[in-house]
């Protein structure tokens, strides 16, 4: 089992720097085990270990690069990851737009955007849907190919959202199992 105790101490600095106005132990509390495997049973799929290690050792969403992490199930923002995951499922099932089985969305952009955890993958693959362009072909994108890497991105400033802030365009490719694993 991963360690990620260091990592989840360089997100609640970060998350700590984003609102000094509000303390650490005012934050969304963090889930209980129980409740995140009440979570895992209900979605059918288990999280990622670390995805599983934020919501259970630091919050339950309310922190993170722009709009912030969803809550896990009810909290603090006005979507709930199981919500959306179960929404996108359901309204795309049948059609060429299905939500593919146990691609978690975690953050929304805004106009329809989401970071997703592939929790299928090992790594915890994220995923950027961005359904604008209106083919579903083009609305899956590797974000970052791991978790962990991707809340480096957020730690060190490095994230996407914050070059773009630069005027650097992001180059992402497309998820290449976007077909086979929405096909589910």
């Amino acid at each position: 089992m991963t360690d990620y105790g260091p990592l989840l101490a360089r997100i609640a600095a970060r998350a700590a720097e984003d609102d000094p106005t509000l303390p650490l132990d005012e934050r969304p509390a963090p889930l209980r085990a129980e409740d995140i495997a009440a979570v895992e049973r209900e979605l059918g799929f288990p999280l990622h270990p670390l995805l599983a290690a934020v919501y259970g050792g630091f919050a339950n969403g309310g922190f993170g690069p722009d709009y912030q992490l969803l809550s896990l199930v009810s909290g603090p923002t006005d979507e709930q990851a199981v919500d959306v995951y179960r929404a996108n499922r359901t309204d795309g099932a049948g059609t060429e737009w299905a939500w593919p089985e146990g691609v978690l969305p975690i953050l929304s952009w805004g106009c329809g955007m989401y970071a997703c955890v592939d929790c299928r993958t090992d790594e915890g693959m994220v995923l950027l849907f961005e359904p604008n362009p209106g083919v579903p072909e083009l609305a899956w994108y590797v974000d970052a190919p791991s978790l962990e890497s991707w809340f480096d991105g957020y730690v060190n400033r490095t994230g996407w959202w914050d070059r773009l802030e630069d005027g650097d365009e992001p180059d992402m490719p497309p998820w290449p199992e976007f077909r086979t694993r929405a096909a589910r």
